[in-house]
């Protein structure tokens, strides 16, 4: 174990490829997108390049300590309608007994510790490739985390769910990237006669086929930078929350959720019927893939 490799790959900013490999980016690639409202208005980044995602990235390692064993994990920042906020609401008002979710230097984190949920997955993004950090993941289970494989921190959301209902949950939150695991998880679903929440996120990029069927899985996503997400949300999506980074609710229990949700965040919220999706050009990322 001792010369076990520390390294982690996350795809951020435009889905730039970055990777970390003791403490140090190794690796930034070129971004697959330009821009993103999020990080305009919250870090005035207003072009991606490989060097901006770089730089992001070590701030983040800086900040918060992304990829250390000091990394804070339970943090109660606000993004509105994220996944890990809205599994921290679920589960803090009884929606969710517990929820499947990601984390570096973890992997995938079984957990009912709403905050715990909130903090592992609130400034990460797309997390593709992770590796064990044995002092985070001792924290982690300190406050309520089950880590799915502390040996590898393999990152496997259907084998997540899987050994949530081994341990007895029956109302189960998760976030998925891909319709193949969404639709293996449907299967768990149905097999053991529990409830699965799935929520969507990392969508940026997926093909037409597959965004397809992702949203006849998913019970919310979230719009990314997804030209076929956006494009295919037509007719599916029963509720909508954000324009510029839009998540959609597509079943009831997506939107309830999301609903409940709407009731801790802060700022002012506007409620109204109308078509959806609403995308106003001015505000949306760029360009979409």
């Amino acid at each position: 174990m001792a010369d076990q490799k520390d390294r982690h790959v996350m795809e951020a900013l435009g889905k730039t490829r970055v990777v970390v490999e003791n403490g140090k980016v190794v690796e930034a690639g070129e971004p697959q997108t330009e821009y993103c409202p999020i990080f305009d208005k919250v870090r005035g980044i207003k072009k991606f390049t490989s060097k901006t995602a770089k730089e992001n990235i070590e701030f983040r390692m800086k900040d918060f300590g992304l990829f250390t064993g000091d990394r804070a994990i339970e943090m109660e920042i606000f993004v509105g309608f994220g996944a890990s906020e809205t599994f921290m609401t679920g589960l803090r008002r009884g929606l969710l007994d517990t929820c499947v979710t990601a984390c570096d230097g973890a992997g995938t984190v079984i957990t009912s510790n709403p905050k715990l949920a909130q903090g592992m997955g609130s400034r990460i993004s797309g997390l593709v490739e992770t590796s064990p950090i044995p002092k985070l993941i001792e924290r982690i289970r300190e406050v309520g985390g089950i880590v799915l494989d502390p040996e590898t921190a393999t990152l496997d959301q259907v084998a997540g769910v899987e050994k949530a209902i081994e341990r007895g949950f029956k109302k189960i939150g998760v976030s998925v990237t891909n319709a193949k695991d969404m639709r293996a998880i449907r299967e768990l679903e149905k097999k053991y006669k529990v409830q699965v929440v799935g929520f969507g996120v990392h969508t940026t990029g997926m093909p037409e086929d597959e965004a397809k069927e992702f949203l006849d899985l998913v019970d919310m996503t979230t719009g990314c930078t997804s030209k076929w997400i956006r494009g295919c949300i037509t007719g599916k999506t029963i509720a909508q929350f954000g324009t510029a980074i839009p998540i959609f609710a597509i079943t009831q229990c997506g939107k309830e959720m999301l609903l409940e949700r709407a009731k801790e965040v802060t700022d002012p919220i506007l409620i109204n019927t109308m078509k959806l999706p609403v995308q106003p050009d001015e505000k949306q990322p760029r360009p979409l893939i």
